[in-house]
């Protein structure tokens, strides 16, 4: 584990990905991941973190809720930003937008292994359509 605990290395981690550092993902992702049951290279996580960040250049990962239990996380993410191309498949109206992710996390030697997320798609949707 690069840090003291598995909450420091988490909290690098969303920092690594706010400060688009996606060079030190290796410090934080196993080689290959699973997430949502589809196993991606580190490089197709990142691609795909990456993408979103490209439709949503203010995207920031504020964690809300965060507990750590061995070699698991949980956290609620928030998000309030204003996407400026397709988003969940949404395209984009200028309007700002705010919703949560609930994300678990698996680590494994101490790096993500696994990820489950889930996030309200409807209510993203909702509030960029009006």
């Amino acid at each position: 584990m690069p840090h003291a605990s598995l909450e420091a290395t988490y909290l690098a981690y969303l920092d690594a990905l706010n400060d688009r550092r996606f060079s030190v993902l290796d410090e934080f992702v196993q080689d290959e991941l699973t997430y949502n049951d589809k196993v991606l290279t580190r490089q197709e996580y990142a691609d795909m973190i990456a993408a979103d960040i490209r439709a949503v250049p203010d995207l920031r990962f504020d964690a809300h809720l965060l507990l750590t239990d061995d070699d698991v996380v949980a956290c609620r993410l928030w998000f309030d930003c204003t996407p400026t191309g397709t988003f969940f498949g949404q395209a984009p109206t200028g309007r700002r937008i705010s919703f949560g992710e609930h994300v678990f996390y698996w680590f494994r030697a101490g790096r993500i292994a696994q990820v489950w997320s889930l996030i309200d798609r409807e209510a993203v949707a909702t509030q960029l359509t009006g």
